[in-house]
């Protein structure tokens, strides 16, 4: 498990409970975009043009704090192509961001507008990943369709690969991993300093599904990683190149 420097950067993993319903909730689709002297000109992700996977929230980061979060709330309006329910939730006090319930169906078209700010994106195939922590399988589906099994190793005892759905936020074709950047000294029993290829994060903390050459006799077997998603190399670049920002890796046990 390596944790990264970049713990400002913003994206959450869970989606759950509604708040808020896209497409059919009187308030999201009757309001239109507010703009007032204290929200102007928010950023907005999914960029335009961009293609996401199906658990990619949007999110709307505001250029100062927000005094109203209520009135910024009813001032964002979200279309998608299809009805989707989902809900509103605050990152801090001047980025908000909305989930889907559950995941946005595949090819969905959404535009979003927020206080004078605009983006339409799209949502590409349903590609799901499930990492289970018993069988020491990594399974990968696209519309409902299983593609790839994989042998994978998790998180050994005390170095637990954490339970939930993360959606993939960034990818690295090589990077170097170091325990210390998490307090672990490279020289302690557990450090390490590894260069590891085809690297697809799934959490800020410092979860990756990725290459893991050394631990392939204990793939499919036994759980040896300080908490990563271990792949063969060859594994590790399927994954690497078939999936995209949003697509959800759910572990489970």
């Amino acid at each position: 498990m390596w944790k990264s420097q970049q713990v400002g950067r913003l994206f959450l993993v869970s989606v759950l409970a509604a708040l808020a319903v896209c497409g059919v909730s009187a308030a999201a689709s009757a309001t239109p975009p507010a703009v007032t002297g204290k929200i102007l000109a928010p950023a907005l992700s999914p960029a335009s043009g961009q293609v996401v996977g199906i658990a990619h929230p949007v999110v709307v980061r505001f250029t100062s704090p927000v005094p109203d979060r209520a009135l910024a709330e009813r001032g964002v309006r979200i279309t998608p192509s299809t009805p989707v329910p989902g809900q509103f939730s605050w990152i801090d006090d001047r980025t908000l961001q909305w989930s889907p319930d559950h995941f946005w169906p595949a090819h969905t078209a959404v535009t979003v507008e927020a206080a004078g700010a605009r983006s339409q994106f799209q949502v590409g195939d349903a590609l799901v990943a499930v990492a289970n922590t018993t069988t020491h399988q990594f399974t990968v589906s696209i519309n409902d369709q299983v593609v790839q099994t994989m042998p994978a190793s998790m998180g050994k005892p005390g170095y637990e690969t954490p339970l939930g759905t993360f959606p993939v936020i960034e990818q690295f074709r090589d990077m170097i991993m170091d325990s210390s950047t998490y307090g672990v000294p490279i020289d302690d029993e557990e450090g390490y300093r590894l260069y590891v290829e085809y690297a697809t994060r799934i959490t800020w903390g410092g979860i990756f599904v990725h290459a893991a050459p050394w631990s392939v006799g204990s793939q499919g077997f036994e759980n040896v990683s300080h908490g990563c998603i271990n792949l063969s190399t060859e594994n590790a670049q399927w994954f690497y190149d078939n999936a995209k920002v949003g697509d959800p890796v759910i572990v489970t046990a």
